[in-house]
């Protein structure tokens, strides 16, 4: 009987995702995968690890209608209003 070398990993702790890739992308992968040793699922958990450390890193920034980059909001007076509505300048 010949021997062959299986790698188990533990499925039951992991969701399966279906992930499409560009011939280049997976070209590159498959590259990647060859020149570390590594299996292509492997390198894509690694990288996906990365972006979600990258991303809870950021910090979140809110945006209101009150705090902006632009010049403060100024409001109209009654008086502009009735003007703009009746087509006076």
């Amino acid at each position: 009987m010949a021997l062959s070398a299986y790698i188990w990993y533990p499925t039951y702790v992991m969701r399966k995702t279906s992930v499409y890739l560009t011939e280049d992308e997976a070209e590159g992968l498959r590259r990647v995968a060859i020149r570390e040793g590594r299996p292509q699922a492997e390198l894509i958990r690694d990288g996906v690890r990365r972006v979600i450390e990258e991303f809870d890193a950021a910090p979140r920034t809110f945006r209101s209608l009150g705090l902006g980059r632009g010049p403060a909001y100024k409001g109209w007076t009654a008086d502009e209003l009735r003007d703009k509505a009746l087509g006076h300048r």
